[in-house]
């Protein structure tokens, strides 16, 4: 699928009335809001009472030039991208410009289609640039009753419903893929519920063979097996009066699940090789990235644990759907990596920025951790530029996959629109989202997607 430019609203100012006028008729018919100024003066009234995106200039008019007033609006308005537009295509104009602060220029006569190409990245740099700051004044701002962090609609949801179910007594099944803070989610809820003041025992039913798997959860008594030489509690008992973690559940033995669905119910526990079973006082939270209710179907897991552990689900979405909160996440971890590694790193440059947007994120925030910490390990820099980031993101943007020769070859209009509706699908339907990583407007998008 091609790839629109970005459109957007440009300030042009020059004193050429009749390249203003070819400018604002060209540009506004591919999709841009132009306001013309005639001179520095002009165009620093307009920039105090109008937002743009993108400021285009000539270089050489009557008063301050523009190369100067680039200089001085890069001062005011660093944000600002500024292209400046030249008679004089020397190494040493484009030198002048780029010191001043431009973000790009080009050579007279225009070229409409380079030029249109030009603001499309300098629109798209401005806008990003913005995303950024935002991001950075929310970090500051977070909210305190915010429990997971993040600003997406999934994660508001996340957060409601974490405050709503911490204040309950009933176990709770969190659903989510791995790195996707299923432990963090079960701290969470325990430390925002009456048993706060109560241990938080975390065990990973993965980790552990069976046999040594039962011990932990159920204890021992002295002599009930060669090596048993003091008794010793199980994590039921030291979990006694706060939260049980059993994270990926999923993988807890068949032959063990009976004895925990046991515990559930009598709400008490036997050490091996005991004659007598103690009272517990437990919140059980089970976490799994595995589909349980296929697991049972295939008699891989108890139907009657399942239904007992998941009295109450939280699923927690991928990072692939949470749109900006990439952003937030990975410049909240720029300023601890930064701290840790004693680095002047402060934030994002707006291509490493725009790489992870475009990234998938397989393995979550637990993936964005590992990238983050190797960035600002590796940054030069005050920010982190794509070349600190790892291959993969890199050279992910703009790769093309072969085509398989027995594929259906399909019209180019049925292409676009399946690839629109995956991106709607792999971003929960933020059509904003959308919008920034097909490269459209988001008028652009409702027309393609509304047309039959």
């Amino acid at each position: 699928m091609t790839r629109e430019r970005q459109s957007g609203r440009i300030l042009v100012v020059d004193d050429d009335a009749a390249l203003n006028e070819l400018l604002v008729e060209d540009l506004t018919r591919r999709g841009h809001q132009l306001v013309t100024a005639t001179d520095a003066g002009q165009a620093w009234d307009r920039l105090h009472g109008q937002e743009f995106d993108v400021l285009l200039t000539d270089l050489n008019m009557p008063g301050q030039s523009g190369v100067d007033l680039c200089a001085d609006l890069h001062a005011s308005r660093p944000d600002l991208p500024v292209v400046i537009m030249t008679a004089f295509g020397s190494l040493e104009t484009a030198i002048s410009a780029l010191r001043a602060g431009a973000y790009d220029f080009v050579t007279k006569p225009v070229d409409l289609d380079l030029l249109d190409i030009v603001l499309g990245r300098a629109i798209e740099h401005h806008r990003l640039t913005q995303q950024i700051h935002l991001l950075d004044q929310e970090i500051q701002r977070q909210r305190p009753e915010q429990v997971l962090f993040g600003e997406s609609r999934a994660m508001q949801r996340v957060n409601e419903d974490l405050q709503r179910f911490a204040e309950l007594e009933t176990s709770v099944l969190i659903r989510g893929e791995s790195g996707t803070g299923k432990e963090l989610a079960a701290r969470a809820l325990h430390n925002f519920s009456q048993r706060r003041d109560g241990p938080f025992v975390p065990l990973n039913c993965a980790a552990l063979p069976e046999t040594l798997l039962e011990n932990e959860l159920f204890g021992h008594v002295k002599g009930a097996f060669t090596d048993a030489r003091e008794s010793r509690q199980g994590l039921f008992q030291q979990a006694s009066g706060g939260t049980l973690l059993l994270d990926e559940i999923g993988d807890l033995p068949l032959a063990l699940q009976p004895k925990l669905l046991r515990v559930l119910e009598t709400k008490s526990v036997r050490p091996l090789g005991g004659d007598r079973e103690f009272q517990v006082d437990v919140r059980i939270i089970a976490a799994t990235h595995r589909d349980l209710e296929k697991l049972a179907a295939a008699d891989e897991f108890r139907e009657d644990l399942f239904y007992r552990l998941n009295v109450i689900e939280l699923p927690l979405p991928p990072l692939r759907v949470r749109g900006n909160d990439v952003l937030l996440l990975a410049q909240r971890m720029i300023v601890e990596f930064a701290e840790k590694f004693g680095k002047q790193v402060s934030g994002l440059a707006e291509p490493a920025a725009a790489a992870l947007l475009h990234h998938d994120w397989p393995g979550n925030v637990r993936e964005l951790r590992n990238v983050m910490e190797r960035a600002v390990a590796l940054s030069r820099h005050d920010r982190v530029t794509v070349e600190d980031l790892p291959d993969k993101l890199q050279q992910k943007r703009g790769t093309l996959l072969p085509l398989d020769p027995g594929e259906e070859l399909l019209p180019l209009a049925t292409v676009e629109e399946r690839h629109i509706r995956q991106v709607l699908d792999a971003v929960g339907g933020n059509r904003t989202r959308a919008a920034a990583i097909l490269g459209l407007d988001r008028k652009t998008l409702y027309r393609k997607l509304n047309q039959d």
